[in-house]
């Protein structure tokens, strides 16, 4: 299989909406238009409830990860490390702008990005998801974990494999995508607007 093949597969599996689907298949509602609005597995939870957030977060680690595995496995030719870290990516393009949603109505990707990362870099990833985990139990907010858990990548991986690793260079650019989406939490956060497991937001 040429490996390009596996960053086409990557785009169309990300760009598959599984949180629009839950909505729509549990309650026959476009979670576009309730709670935060975003296609992602912390709308989910607060919109579905935990089960199908569950549900939701892993199918979304697993399509960013199939494609970098679908490269590490069948894929032949040169630069095969370039090109998982290219199906990933695609993966993460494709959640953020799903076509199957005409590029509308995506999710941040934080969830498709730790499936990549668990195919590409395991133990640094951990390293994040334990960095996630902390921080929402200390602090409740999702989001503050995920922006905590997007710095936690690469500096991980930093010690880890060194900062002379492609992967290095594509974390650091991860992290500054989750950021980007994560713009509008931010501000939030800085106004103590944000959404906090088991309490309200202040108005």
């Amino acid at each position: 299989m040429h490996p390009a093949v596996a960053v086409v597969v990557g785009y169309i599996l990300g760009s598959i909406p599984f949180a629009y689907l839950a909505g729509k298949l549990t309650r026959g509602i476009d979670l576009r238009q309730h709670g935060s609005g975003n296609l992602g597995a912390t709308n989910v939870y607060r919109t579905l409830g935990g089960k199908i957030a569950a549900v939701v977060l892993v199918l979304d680690a697993l399509k960013g990860a199939i494609p970098v595995l679908l490269v590490r496995r069948f894929a032949v030719g040169d630069h095969l490390a370039l090109w998982a870290v290219a199906a990933g990516i695609a993966a993460i393009a494709g959640h953020a702008k799903p076509i199957f949603l005409l590029w509308r109505g995506g999710g941040k990707g934080v969830a498709t990005a730790a499936g990549v990362f668990l195919a590409l870099a395991p133990v640094p990833t951990l390293v994040a998801l334990v960095t996630w985990l902390l921080v929402v139990l200390v602090s409740g907010y999702v989001s503050l974990a995920s922006l905590a858990a997007a710095v936690a990548l690469p500096v991980a991986i930093a010690v880890l494999l060194g900062t002379g690793s492609v992967l290095f260079g594509v974390s650091v650019a991860i992290a500054l995508f989750v950021f980007w989406t994560h713009r509008g939490n931010i501000g939030r956060l800085r106004r103590g607007e944000e959404h906090r497991f088991g309490r309200k937001a202040r108005a």
